[in-house]
């Protein structure tokens, strides 16, 4: 079992800088791919970001790219998501996921393993 705790949200202005973590415990953190989802009111759940258990590989959604970096510490079983120049539209729910498959976490064929409970961004403009 893997429990996944995020932190780091809250509000930030357009153009602004925000950095999300997501602590892991429970499991060998490193055999894990992380990613990054967020659902706004309203919208379904969408995928953010994606990074491989070495680090080495890292997938983005077309709307964060060049805008957000995903990346991990293995040895603070930590992965983060660097928000920089954010925009409303940023506004949601982000959660952090993690399963054996970075495939998986990337296109989503099969539940996820893992999900943390969530952590509010606020974009204003």
């Amino acid at each position: 079992q893997v429990q996944l705790l995020e932190s780091g949200g809250g509000l930030v202005q357009a153009g602004g800088s925000l950095r999300l973590s997501c602590a892991a415990s429970g499991r060998t953190f490193s055999t894990l791919a992380m990613g990054w989802f967020r659902q706004a009111p309203g919208k379904e759940r969408e995928f953010v970001a994606a990074i491989s258990g070495t680090g080495l590989s890292t997938y983005y959604a077309d709307s964060v790219k060049g805008r957000f970096t995903i990346s991990r510490d293995n040895a603070k079983n930590t992965v983060y998501l660097q928000m920089n120049s954010p925009k409303p539209e940023d506004t949601a729910v982000y959660y952090c996921a993690a399963d054996p498959s970075l495939a998986n976490v990337v296109d989503q064929k099969r539940n996820l393993d893992y999900w943390g409970q969530g952590t509010q961004v606020t974009v204003s403009s």
